[in-house]
Order: C-alpha cells, then sequence, then structure tokens
C-alpha cells in the first residue's frame, strides 16, 4: 500500500489530532447516555437474559422464555447482572456495550496493523457511532452481539499472529456467551487447524454442559430454543429479521422457494469464502475477508437475523479501507451502507416493522460484495506493503536564516 502524500491511504494512518479524539469522546457518551434514558433496564434484549437469570436463581427455567436463545452457559454468565439493581444495570450496559464496539474496531485496526492513534482510528469508529444506525441500535438493546463483534476481530488478529488455538478458545467463549460466531469454526477447517477447531467446540460444550446440570431442565436448549430457531414462528420476531428467509415472504414470495434460496446463498457464501482463504495472497485481507465472508454468509439464512448482526462483520471490512484491493475500496460496499444512514427517510420504509427490507438490502449486498473478493484478482493488494505504524510526516521547508 502506498501511503505518500497523494494517497488518501496515508492520511488515514497518520496521527489524529485532539479535536478528532474529542468529538469521538462526545458521540460515544452521547450515544451511551441516551441509551441509558431511554432504555430502562439496560435494553429490552440484555433484560431478556438477566431475567433468565433470576428465573433460574428463583428456582425455574429459564428456557420458559422463549426469547431466551443461549446456551445454558449464558445464564450463569448473566447471574451478576442479575443481582445489580435497575439503576445501575440502566447505566452500566450502555456504557459497557460503547466500550466494547470500541474494542472490537481496536482489534479490527490491530488485525490490518493500523496504528490506534491515527485518523483512520478516530474517524471510523465515529462514523459507526453517527453513519451506521445498527451502532446505536445494538447499544439501546444491549444485546449480547456485542460479545461476538469483539470475538471475532480478536480471533483473527490472534490468529493472525499465529496464535491459532487460543483464536479456538477465543470463538469458544463468544459461543458460550451467545451461539452467534459458531460458523466461524470453518475458518479453523479451511485453514487446517485442528487444535483450534476442538478448542472452539470444547469450551462452549463443556462451559454449557456444566451449568446445564444446575438447570432444573437441563436439555431446555435443545427441546426448546432450537425447534424455535428452527421454525421461526414469532411473529413479532419475524417482523425485525434481515434474512432472504424471513424477507421474502412477506413479498409474496412462498415460504419454501424463499427459504431455499436463503440455503443456496448462505452454501455460495460459504464456498466463496473458502476460494478466498485458498487465495493466499499475503496481508490481512485473508483472514478478515473470508471471516467476514463467513458470517455474512451465516447471517443470509440464519434465524433470527437483526440488523445489528452486521457489526460483527463491517469493522473487519471497514478497516481494510487503506489496502488497494480491499472491499472497502469498493463502491458496492458503500452502496450497500446507504440504507443505514440514521435519518434518512425511505418512502414506503419508514416504519420500525419495514426495516427489515432495508436491512435485508444491506446485508444481501454487502454478503454478495465480499463473495467476489473470491475471484478477484490481488494485482492491486499483491504489491501492497504493510502499513507503517506512524506514517512520516511530510519534509518541511528549512527554516530561513533570518
Amino acid at each position: 500500500m502506498r501511503t505518500g502524500k497523494s494517497d488518501m491511504s496515508g492520511w488515514l494512518v497518520r496521527p489524529a489530532g485532539g479535536h478528532l479524539w474529542a468529538v469521538l469522546g462526545v458521540v460515544l457518551a452521547a450515544c451511551a447516555g441516551h441509551a441509558a434514558r431511554v432504555a430502562p433496564g439496560g435494553g429490552m434484549d440484555n433484560a431478556i437474559v438477566v431475567r433468565a437469570a433470576r428465573t433460574w436463581l428463583d428456582g425455574g427455567s429459564p428456557y420458559d422464555d422463549p426469547h431466551f436463545l443461549y446456551l445454558p452457559s449464558a445464564v450463569l454468565a448473566a447471574v451478576p447482572q442479575a443481582l445489580l439493581p435497575a439503576g445501575v444495570l440502566r447505566v452500566l450496559v450502555p456504557c459497557a456495550v460503547t466500550v466494547l464496539l470500541a474494542l472490537a474496531w481496536a482489534c479490527a485496526l490491530r488485525l490490518h496493523r493500523m496504528p490506534l492513534g491515527s485518523r483512520l482510528a478516530v474517524l471510523g469508529l465515529t462514523g459507526l457511532a453517527l453513519g451506521f444506525a445498527p451502532f446505536g441500535h445494538l447499544v439501546r438493546l444491549g444485546n449480547w452481539t456485542v460479545t461476538a463483534a469483539v470475538a471475532l476481530p480478536l480471533c483473527l488478529l490472534l490468529a493472525s499472529r499465529g496464535r491459532w488455538t487460543a483464536a479456538g478458545a477465543v470463538i469458544g467463549a463468544a459461543v458460550a456467551l451467545k451461539p452467534l460466531l459458531a460458523p466461524v469454526v470453518l475458518l479453523f477447517v479451511f485453514a487446517g487447524r485442528w487444535r483450534a477447531l476442538a478448542a472452539a467446540v470444547l469450551v462452549p460444550a463443556l462451559a454449557s454442559g456444566a451449568a446445564a446440570l444446575a438447570m432444573p431442565d437441563p436439555a431446555g436448549f435443545f427441546t426448546r430454543t432450537l425447534p424455535f430457531l428452527l421454525h421461526g414462528d414469532d411473529g413479532f420476531v419475524r417482523l425485525y429479521e434481515a434474512s432472504p428467509a424471513a424477507v421474502l415472504p412477506r413479498l409474496g414470495v412462498p415460504q419454501p422457494l424463499a427459504q431455499g434460496l436463503a440455503v443456496a446463498g448462505a452454501c455460495a457464501g460459504v464456498l466463496c469464502a473458502y476460494r478466498r482463504w485458498r487465495r493466499a495472497d499475503p496481508g490481512p485481507l485473508r483472514l478478515a475477508e473470508t471471516g467476514a465472508g463467513l458470517m455474512l454468509a451465516a447471517f443470509l439464512v440464519s434465524r433470527p437475523s437483526y440488523d445489528h448482526y452486521l457489526l460483527v462483520a463491517l469493522p473487519l471490512l471497514l478497516a481494510g479501507l487503506p489496502y488497494a484491493g480491499s472491499v472497502a475500496r469498493g463502491v458496492w460496499f458503500w452502496i450497500a451502507l446507504v440504507p443505514q444512514v440514521p435519518g434518512t427517510g425511505w418512502p414506503w420504509l419508514e416504519s420500525e416493522r419495514r426495516r427489515a427490507f432495508r436491512d435485508a438490502f444491506t446485508l444481501c449486498v454487502l454478503a454478495v460484495t465480499v463473495a467476489r473478493q473470491a475471484r478477484s484478482g490481488a494485482a492491486d493488494s499483491g504489491g501492497a506493503v504493510v502499513p507503517p505504524e506512524r506514517a512520516p510526516e511530510p519534509e518541511r521547508a528549512p527554516a530561513a536564516p533570518f
């Protein structure tokens, strides 16, 4: 990658000024503060997990609530929250989600070897908070998707440094909290990293197995949650799902056909991710685009599939902006994000119950854009060099002698 004065990437990797950091701090504080005001109890989605933990503490089964879609290990992880007053959770949860999203962005930057003090670091996170609606949605909901948003770039960062087993353990820990990152185990299969695969499988299996023994309904996840996920028959949830399997029937497409198209798209996405991995060009784009491709392919077919799931893949792609040939350098990457700009009115799609159509557009276009990287040549990125930690400052003219 060229980082000269005439290259935008050179400008991006230079240190950010104090004014940019001040703007970022105000934006993140406002985001968390707004969520604390409008989302009592720390967010609707977080409340589901906390309520499940309180039900367990009272001797009941967490799986009595059909909207609790987590493994038994998540119940124990939520116990500390269940012991806190609602007023504390109201402030603590949005602040924690905001911090974790910032940490996810930092991991994505380090994967791409970008300086954490760069302009890209500050402007990228500011842009996500201000210009990408799912960021605010995730903070307000307090959804545990944020654990997956942190775990995936951290996993890929560890893998890029040769620490594959640790990367597998990170994925396993994230799956133990929420099974969202389960498709990433295919990356370990692609890479032939069997110890990492074992760690990714054993960590949630052992944690959930141990936690299930403490539940009044040890098999509740398999007898209640899995059927709910497979059938997706919740009318309220379906209105907010972004996968083609949920959106196409709302446009009149028969459900079996919609499901078949979604499965075909997901399979094609996995195949393209595999081909992207096999195109073993140097640099971090290989890991980032393969990991993001696997997750976007899964979101095409998963039930449910919400807009804030996009935050699992998007930071990985955006952080690669300074690299020639990256997904973020393509026009369709930015076109996909247009429907997610907050405050933009879209005819017939203004209602919250219809925003799933906008989310489906973003998901599908992003998935196709990343999948195209599997067949794209590496001509642009082949001659790229690793961006420096600190780009050289432009030469100054010598001072006058008087």
